[in-house]
């Protein structure tokens, strides 16, 4: 999952302020772990009440706090944020009946509230009590509500998010990963309504007044973030999988669209008990869908109740894609995979996030290939990799182990970094133990550790241990320092019917030529071209070499489980592009992917990825055709200021797509794969983009005949061609969708309909969106998501406009995100004007710790700026040149 920032404002009976020092955190190791609070009490039991006033957005709560003091102290800090305390007392050994009644002092920028009595507190346990009151809010953090509108009118709903910090908001407690306890809710709420959380309902208790009081029961011993409390007019659909009731709740009325989220999660969870060799430990397991959404997550791992908005959970029929059906289960795979990867074991603080997203997106891609072979996933691995090193090759990346000291900087940690490159490195270090060792591994770590928190190197120790490799040294090598490492095959020399390889490491990076490159001890599969036989080996010290029988070319890297760039010669790479259809699929999409990022910072000719293009054949992969396309409507977008050159690339562009959609059609078949469902939409969407006329021709028919004739707009199309319509709407256009979007009454429909009236390209139509997305009628989740869909196509546009309404944007993003959000907006501009106006937003609104989304944000436009630059000449060039020689060989053959 994703998260965030507080704002802090916390009422207390006191005014003074009371500063906590914080302990420093550090890299991880096996011995110490990190805290902001302080270490001399812990949390052992909550027996939380809350009373919710959704009507008054806010709620009555009372905790009683088990605890134990360790050491003698006359002060108890915890977090709040945002609570107002009416009172609190202390009872235990050797307090009088009557308790303790303490001073509170609230510190809103440490998010704190300390406990302050006349004499120091003896080591031994106590139960602190307090009641209070809190907000809720009207954005994903904290106890928050969700608005929608359904056939059965309007309705609020009540949902939970506290990862990373915002447990806080609910109840006072200590809000950090390794202080683990056990939870008992109680909830009073309309007796008509349905209330969730981590464990199943015990007790239910009619108040005569419209009210019922529900206790769920205990919950396992537990991280605050994890904790969860729904209400709402929800219904339920349950299956078994074993001993555990698997369920999915939604909105009444729509369950049933919820079916296969409800099916994949019991096949996910029967898989999952078997690969970690510990079953899944609660009663039950729920997945809680929720209208709206979140700029910076889709869903939450709450133990035994997933928190999943319901564009990621729910197929609707009139909507629902191939490509929906995947996220639907690659998202509850992700999220189930957390139940013990983060849930069960915990990291002990934030530097380690990546130990609960780099695992879990990795075993969600491992069971997707599992479970559905039919879907070809396998190949997406690259992908992922793709993502990773997009972010790890600016000046600003991080290491995946990283330094975390706030919440806003716990909140960035959430990032490609934590989830893409931790689920590459582990794709790698699987590759290199062998995938049984890594699995034995894995599953001593999660016996010797269950309940609770552990740093990296707990990890590598038992992986070291199952395997009896040395994996701990490259786990390091690949984990405590950032970059890309780029191994350079500096010959390829065959003598004896043996080849040889001369390998040298470098670094890989967008913006720093001159970098001296890290060390990196490099795990290296290459295989020549049409042999079955790959050969490995370890490159340290930066360089070494490898022996392969045959003549054949080598591809380095084969089966792409590397992180790492591979840099050939001239004429490696052209014997390898020659053979370029002998590859697999997933070796095509990797040489691609360097050929396309070397490219781009002249460590070899741009153009040699558009000559691999041409060589791609009309009936490669679906997967590689969909790569084929995204790349292209990127390299249209350079050419955004300039006509001329912009048109001579989409003829080019145009004529490599559309005898791909030629070919499949714009019907699905019976019988059709779903890779090239997914590869429909994804070149109707290209080609819209690129303004091939024939498929914006056919988009409008399309849309103009729907009322008339739904085959020409069945579900498997509809979001794409209205897409494809909206992104070149005119005016009249516009408010047509405009006026579908008001009346339409299923929430999911409907946010995505608001979507696509900020996608368009024209600029008054684009300001007359963002206008839009400050009034109420979009959803108070959704104006957020407008502004951001407008920055796609007009990212200074988009971005001014934020700045310049920043009071009520504020109110729109959940209070962690304001560090992110803005900056993100002008990522894809090509205006170096913009880089002072980030940087002159950060200066003035965003701490000077928090500041690596907007440094982020100055690095990729200072890249595209170069790119535009330098290397557009290089692709203009070989399209003149190649149109040259087509114009020729026309003239030839005509003779």
């Amino acid at each position: 999952m994703h998260r965030y920032l507080v704002s802090a404002i916390a009422l207390a009976l006191a005014s003074a302020s009371f500063t906590v020092a914080a302990q420093p955190p550090s890299v991880s190791t096996a011995v110490q772990t990190t805290t902001q609070l302080p270490r001399n009490v812990r949390p052992v039991h909550y027996a939380l009440e809350v009373v919710p006033h959704a009507s008054s957005l806010t709620f009555d709560g009372k905790v009683a706090i088990t605890l134990d003091v360790l050491e003698p102290t006359a002060t108890i800090t915890l977090n709040a944020v945002d609570i107002a305390f009416a009172s609190a007392r202390l009872a235990g050994a050797g307090v009088e009946a009557s308790g303790i009644v303490p001073r509170i002092l609230v510190d809103t920028q440490e998010q704190t509230a300390t406990f302050i009595f006349d004499a120091p507190l003896a080591t031994g346990r106590y139960v602190l009590a307090m009641d209070y009151r809190g907000k809720i809010g009207t954005q994903a953090n904290g106890l928050f509500a969700i608005d929608y509108e359904n056939r059965a009118g309007k309705q609020r709903a009540l949902y939970t998010q506290f990862e990373n910090s915002d447990a806080r908001k609910f109840v006072p407690s200590w809000d950090e990963p390794n202080h683990k306890a056990t939870f008992d809710l109680t909830a009073t709420v309309p007796s008509a309504q349905m209330a969730v959380s981590n464990m199943p309902v015990t007790q239910t208790t009619e108040l005569g007044d419209g009210t019922k009081r529900v206790r769920f029961a205990q919950s396992p011993r537990m991280s605050t973030y994890l904790l969860f409390f729904g209400l709402g007019d929800f219904e339920r659909a349950t299956l078994q999988a074993g001993d555990t009731e698997v369920g999915v709740i939604a909105q009444t009325g729509s369950v049933a669209q919820a079916q296969f989220a409800l099916e994949s999660s019991r096949d996910v969870l029967r898989e999952y008990n078997d690969y970690f060799g510990v079953p899944y430990p609660l009663p039950k397991l729920d997945n809680i869908g929720s209208p709206g959404r979140s700029q910076f997550f889709g869903a939450m791992e709450n133990w035994g109740a997933i928190y999943t908005f319901e564009y990621v959970l729910l197929l609707d029929p009139t909507i629902a894609t191939q490509a929906d059906r995947e996220n639907v289960f690659s998202v509850a795979a992700h999220e189930i995979a957390h139940q013990w990867f983060g849930d069960l074991v915990t990291m002990s603080w934030w530097d380690d996030l990546w130990l609960n997203e780099g695992f879990a997106s990795w075993l969600a891609g491992r069971t997707t290939e599992k479970l559905h072979p039919e879907w070809n996933t396998a190949v997406a691995a690259v992908d992922v990799r793709e993502r990773a090193m997009r972010r790890d090759a600016v000046v600003t990346t991080h290491p995946v182990v990283q330094h975390v000291e706030t919440v806003d900087q716990a909140s960035q940690a959430f990032d490609s970094i934590t989830y893409s490159k931790g689920e590459a490195v582990i794709r790698m270090l699987e590759g290199y133990v062998g995938a049984e060792a890594w699995r034995d591994g894995v599953r001593r770590y999660i016996k010797a550790n269950a309940y609770g928190n552990t740093v990296s190197d707990d990890l590598w120790r038992e992986v070291e241990a199952a395997a009896g490799k040395p994996v701990t040294a490259i786990a390091h090598d690949f984990t405590l320092q950032p970059g890309v490492p780029m191994i350079r095959v500096e010959s390829a020399r065959c003598e004896g019917d043996t080849t040889t390889l001369v390998l040298k490491q470098g670094e890989f990076t967008k913006d720093r030529p001159d970098k001296v490159p890290l060390r990196w001890r490099v795990p290296v599969i290459a295989q020549a071209i049409g042999s079955d036989s790959p050969v490995r080996a370890v490159i340290s010290e930066g360089e070494g070499t490898m022996s392969l029988p045959g003549c054949a070319p080598v591809l380095v890297n084969a089966g792409q489980s590397g992180y790492y760039r591979t840099l050939y010669a001239p004429e490696q790479r052209a014997a390898i592009r020659d053979r370029f259809t002998q590859l697999r699929a997933v070796d095509q999409l990797g040489l691609m992917g360097d050929t396309w990022s070397l490219g781009l910072v002249e460590l070899q000719p741009a153009s040699d990825y558009l000559d691999l293009v041409r060589a791609t054949p009309v009936d490669a992969d679906p997967q590689i055709w969909g790569s084929v396309a995204g790349r292209l409507g990127e390299l249209d977008d350079f050419y955004r200021d300039d006509a001329t050159q912009q048109a001579a690339f989409r003829a080019f562009a145009i004529g490599q797509l559309a005898p791909v959609l030629a070919r499949i059609g714009w019907d699905a078949r019976p019988g059709e794969a779903g890779p090239v469902a997914n590869l429909r939409n994804t070149l109707i969407t290209a080609l819209g983009a690129l303004g091939d006329a024939d498929v914006i021709a056919q988009a409008r028919r399309r849309h103009a005949a729907a009322d008339r004739d739904p085959a020409a707009l069945p579900a498997a199309l509809r979001t794409t061609v209205l897409g494809v319509v909206a992104q070149h709407a005119d005016a009249a256009t516009w408010e047509q969708l405009h006026a579908q979007a008001k009346v339409e009454k299923t929430p999911l429909v409907k946010d995505n309909l608001y979507a696509l009236l900020s996608s368009t390209r024209d600029v008054a139509l684009a300001r007359r969106a963002l206008a839009l997305s400050l009034t109420d009628e979009p959803g108070a989740t959704n104006s957020a998501a407008m502004i951001r869909t407008v920055s796609n196509q007009h990212p200074d546009l988009a971005f001014d406009f934020a700045v310049a309404h920043r009071e009520q944007v504020d109110g729109m993003i959940d209070s962690a995100s304001t560090s992110r959000f803005y900056p993100i907006l002008a990522t894809n501009s090509l205006d170096p004007a913009m880089v002072g106006k980030v940087r002159a937003y950060a200066q003035a609104h965003i701490v000077e710790s928090s500041r690596r989304v907007s440094e982020t944000a100055v690095a990729n436009i200072l890249y595209r700026v170069g790119v535009r630059e330098r290397v557009l000449p290089v692709v203009s060039a070989w399209l003149s040149r190649r149109g040259s020689a087509a114009r020729g060989d026309i003239a030839e053959r005509a003779r």
